[in-house]
């Protein structure tokens, strides 16, 4: 084999680069200019179909509503708590924290609003299974102290308010159910 020089060299270098860009380039200007692909169809999906299940949500404003209510409620009696509202998922809705309301309270209240829809039940009544069941208190993410309590529609749970922070359960239950009396009117 015949050694070239530097000049050949140099000279076989800058064609490869140069047939290389020529390369490249022609093929990004072919897809450059290739008609675009048509868009995808819209999938729709029958809702009579039963591989399909449909689920009732309160709207953010009724959530809003219900946990002003349960703030509301404990405000005219003095107490100071936070007000969760989750939805069938146990998806948090809304949380606001009362004036004053402890800093676990948010956590707690958000608990007791899972606990509440998820057993479709007043997180009071739970507190009794654990004589039953004690490892119920083990699941992730509920609280079974009293405090709570669903939002049904015809029977079916559809979210959970929780209330925290008043010094007893009965009282964090009493205006978490004035919280739910609200989205009845």
């Amino acid at each position: 084999m015949k050694k070239m020089s530097l000049r050949t060299r140099v000279l076989a270098g800058a064609v490869a680069a140069a047939a290389l860009g020529a390369g490249t380039f022609g093929a990004m200007s072919a897809n450059a200019s290739a008609p675009a692909a048509a868009p995808a169809a819209a999938v729709r999906a029958d809702v009579s179909d039963r591989n399909l299940q449909q689920s009732t949500h309160l709207t953010v404003a009724a959530a809003t509503k219900a946990a002003q209510a349960a703030l509301d409620a404990a405000k005219r009696e003095n107490q100071r708590i936070s007000v969760a509202v989750v939805d069938r998922n146990g998806n948090t809705v809304v949380t606001l924290r009362g004036d004053g309301a402890g800093p676990q309270s948010p956590e707690s209240a958000v608990k007791k609003a899972y606990t509440a829809v998820s057993w479709n039940a007043p997180t009071s009544e739970l507190v009794e299974r654990l004589e039953q069941a004690p490892n119920l208190k083990d699941i992730p993410g509920t609280l079974f102290l009293a405090g709570g309590s669903p939002v049904q529609v015809k029977g079916a749970p559809v979210a959970g308010i929780g209330v925290a922070g008043a010094p007893s359960g009965a009282l964090d239950e009493k205006f978490a159910v004035a919280g739910v009396a609200a989205l009845g009117r």
